[in-house]
């Protein structure tokens, strides 16, 4: 079973197609099917089902692109390893971070890993934190900003707690009050994030927990937009203490949320036993000592 077969399962699966697959392989789209036969033919069975412009995995396909994810991860663990007992250090941090929060987190670190190291090149990856899980997986990148808790598969070194503020909309009734619940929302919309956010899992899971469904009245990755979606009425939004303090608004109510459950608590993950080279293991230094508190 080649490793190639098995990356060109992987792209389709994640761009959900061939062709875009082939731009990130820099291959060509014959190439990229012929890969996919290839590894159907050798397995037996089909791997993928075609769905007009998109693909879906079958049951059999599902096991393959889980065991890829793992097989193509440790092959790039390897090659890390390798090159350390060599000494030939590419020089290179692979590092994930989610848009939300990374500005006042993240990006002071940046000038002071430079300053410390400036042969390593920085090579950032930025997605919400459920894609850069994949990414993890999938070994094309070392470090990844996360919100706790996260999967079994990762460990993880704290970063920064925050509790969670509601951004209420003008005239809501319960924006004079000092905390809320989620059980007090429930009859306003919610504006949520994008697909891919961990921070939407973290507020879905919490209103089920209250016996709700929340309504939801829009989605965005822009915060900036969805405080503006707030100020013009069209519902709530929940941000991070540090991150609503940088978005005020003269026409919305900013509450604390009563629910320590779901504090938004970024971390920095890798992937359980995976390898770090020695300029992950230098970001993760640098962040303890910019976060010693951090829990």
């Amino acid at each position: 079973m080649e490793l190639r077969n098995l990356r060109a399962l992987v792209e389709v699966v994640r761009r959900d197609g061939f062709s875009a697959a082939a731009r990130t392989l820099h291959a060509t789209q014959p190439t990229i099917s012929k890969s996919i036969r290839q590894l159907e033919d050798e397995l037996g069975t089909p791997l993928l089902e075609r769905l007009g412009h998109g693909v879906r995995l079958t049951p059999a396909g599902d096991i393959v692109y889980r065991r890829a994810l793992s097989m193509l991860a440790e092959r790039d663990s390897m090659r890390g390893e390798l090159d350390e007992l060599r000494g030939l250090r590419r020089g290179e941090l692979r590092l994930g971070l989610p848009p939300l929060g990374s500005n006042t987190l993240f990006a002071p670190l940046f000038a002071q890993y430079r300053r410390r190291w400036p042969d390593i090149d920085i090579r950032l990856m930025e997605h919400g934190s459920q894609a850069l899980e994949d990414h993890l997986l999938a070994g094309e990148i070392e470090l990844a900003g996360s919100l706790l808790p996260v999967p079994d598969a990762f460990d993880w070194q704290p970063v920064r707690r925050e509790p969670l503020m509601v951004l209420l909309p003008p005239g809501h009734p319960a924006g004079r009050r000092r905390a809320v619940s989620l059980a007090d929302l429930r009859q306003t919309p919610f504006i949520l994030f994008e697909e891919g956010f961990a921070l939407n899992r973290r507020i879905l899971d919490g209103c089920q927990r209250s016996g709700f469904q929340p309504i939801e009245a829009a989605r965005s990755g822009q915060t900036d937009f969805i405080v503006a979606l707030v100020a013009a009425g069209q519902g709530l939004a929940l941000l991070p203490r540090m991150i609503a303090g940088q978005r005020r608004h003269p026409d919305v109510h900013y509450v604390l949320l009563d629910e320590p459950d779901i504090d938004w608590h970024m971390a920095l993950v890798w992937r359980r036993g995976g390898f770090l080279s020695h300029a992950a293991q230098a970001w993760l230094a640098l962040a303890r000592e910019a976060a010693p508190d951090a829990r």
